[in-house]
């Protein structure tokens, strides 16, 4: 990418400011986020065009309340680089610059109107008096302005809702234009970055690829392999495909089966990679090994975590394998890791979110341990789905696992709530989720639903079966809408297929007597039970 062109996003923790990478993007215009205590000299390497401030949940009054670099506002004005500051990024300006923040004494939540009371630089053509629907969230606002700065909007209720100071390149919004519920933020956004800021659209999937390939190129050496986990979902495949372009029959993939794969996972992919993608994998079956491991385990982070050690073993005993095959032991591991794993698992400052909680820890990324033999690379760990569908379009990827739904590392062990070594709890899973999956393909509705799956949960029922009280299993379906993993909605079946779908699962599944629907979205749930 060209580095001049960047968008670069100070994250104080907002639970949108994911969004507002993934908006820039959709723009082709390439977009980082990096935590917003970064150093002054992370910030410069970087060499951004403009810098976005983020939301966050503090407020700029408290004592644990994150900022910038006290030095960032003169480097920034001394290398002609645009400020936008959103909600409490907007405080953050507001304060540092020798303005007022208080308190509100109306709190803003949801979604409200705005009024353009000024001639605007970021809301482009619009008039004073034109108004258009925004989402707020904040409690704090902008009491007196810094020298300099003019209110160009205010909401509905007479609080600062946009404020700049073009003289110094220096912006705010009281709103979040990147949520869909702002009906004009991405138009607003869009103003900013061509027609204020002057930013080039030109970054491309294509542009990803090339980079990456030189990447790979320049980290393994000439003589070196490497090693790619490969788990049967798009992330992994695109992954491997991308690094076997790079250095060819130098890559040795690996398909584990740890016994948490769906109904015939291991034959079904197995299929694809050998007869499809011609990828060079080796089958390992290393069922007992991770069950064994898991045998009373409950608590859903020490299963991601037992789950990451038990796979990095085996990898270690692969890499051995084919040192005493090739005479020279593999240095790298790929992984398919994306953005949105590296988000919700916290990483440390200078990669992602110090802001925010961890939601989870994914295996490859929180569960890995530290005594790590092989080195990573992970070429997909600034994407997000989506825009891995769109590489792997690019390097021919069949298209069946381009448009495959996400299933997690960890597997089934996260979809069964409890110990998954009790009783029959993954043969009874697996059968229910095939007959979930296949009813959501005949009706045509796979490719408009994110992610689909079931999940049996630690409890039982009473029933009646055949004119007989049964005392069975219950399992929940689950179905959600999304563009990138990092926001979701559950989807909307119609009331006779979810009536055949339990119907079948009850009629088909032994030890299954009842049938609920997760309608919750995300947030304020995760996507995964666990």
């Amino acid at each position: 990418m060209d580095k001049g062109e960047l968008v670069l996003i100070l994250d104080f923790g907002s639970q949108y400011t994911h969004l507002i990478t993934r908006r820039i993007r959709s723009l082709s215009i390439f977009s980082l986020c990096i935590s917003g205590t970064s150093s002054l000299d992370t910030i410069a390497a970087l060499n951004p065009r403009v810098v976005i401030l983020s939301g966050g949940p503090h407020s700029v009054h408290s004592s644990e309340a994150p900022s910038f670099p006290d030095e960032f506002l003169s480097w920034a004005s001394s290398k002609g680089v645009y400020v936008l500051g959103i909600c409490y990024g907007l405080h953050l300006l507001v304060q540092k610059l020798g303005g007022d923040v208080r308190v509100g004494d109306k709190q803003e939540y949801g979604k409200m109107e705005i009024l353009v009371e000024g001639n605007s630089g970021i809301f482009g053509n619009k008039k004073v008096g034109d108004r258009q629907v925004v989402w707020m969230s904040h409690g704090d606002e902008a009491a007196v302005l810094p020298d300099g700065f003019e209110v160009v909007a205010k909401s509905e209720q007479g609080v600062v809702a946009s404020i700049e100071d073009p003289k110094r390149r220096l912006f705010g919004l009281q709103y979040h234009p990147e949520v869909t519920h702002s009906t004009e933020g991405m138009e607003t956004l869009r103003y900013f970055l061509f027609d204020i800021c002057g930013v080039t659209a030109g970054w491309s999937m294509e542009n990803v690829l090339d980079q990456e390939l030189k990447v790979i190129k320049e980290t393994v050496g000439p003589e070196d392999h490497v090693i790619c986990a490969l788990s049967g979902g798009v992330d992994s495949t695109v992954a491997a495909t991308l690094v076997h372009r790079a250095i060819g029959d130098r890559l040795h993939c690996i398909f584990v089966d740890n016994g948490l794969l769906r109904y015939k996972e291991r034959e079904r992919v197995m299929e694809t990679f050998t007869k499809d993608m011609h990828l060079p994998v080796t089958c390992v079956d290393a069922t007992e090994q991770f069950l064994s491991k898991l045998k009373g385990v409950v608590d859903p982070e020490m299963k991601r975590k037992i789950i990451g050690k038990e796979f990095i073993c085996v990898f270690d005993d692969f890499a051995h394998k084919l040192e005493q095959e090739l005479g020279k032991k593999p240095a790298y591991l790929v992984q398919g890791t994306l953005y949105p794993d590296v988000i919700e698992s916290c990483p440390p400052p200078g990669t992602g979110r110090t802001h925010s909680h961890t939601i989870k820890s994914h295996h490859n990324v929180g569960g890995l341990p530290k005594d790590m033999k092989l080195k990573l690379i992970e070429p997909l760990k600034l994407l997000f789905k989506d825009e891995v569908r769109q590489l792997g379009r690019i390097l021919n990827v069949p298209e069946p696992f381009v448009k495959r739904h996400p299933f997690p590392g960890p597997g089934l062990a996260v979809r069964i709530l409890g110990d998954v070594t009790e009783g029959n709890a993954l043969d009874t899973l697996r059968q229910v989720d095939e007959i979930f999956i296949q009813s959501i393909k005949d009706a045509g509705l796979y490719d408009l639903i994110w992610q689909a799956f079931a999940v049996f949960l630690p409890v039982r029922s009473v029933g009646v079966q055949g004119d007989q009280r049964t005392h069975s299993h219950v399992v929940a379906i689950r179905a959600v809408t999304s563009q990138d993993g990092m926001t979701a909605d559950w989807y909307y079946f119609e009331h006779k297929f979810l009536d055949e779908v339990s119907r079948k699962i009850c009629n088909s599944v032994r030890g299954v007597n009842r049938v609920v629907q997760d309608i919750t979205s995300k947030p304020p749930s995760t996507i995964e039970w666990e």
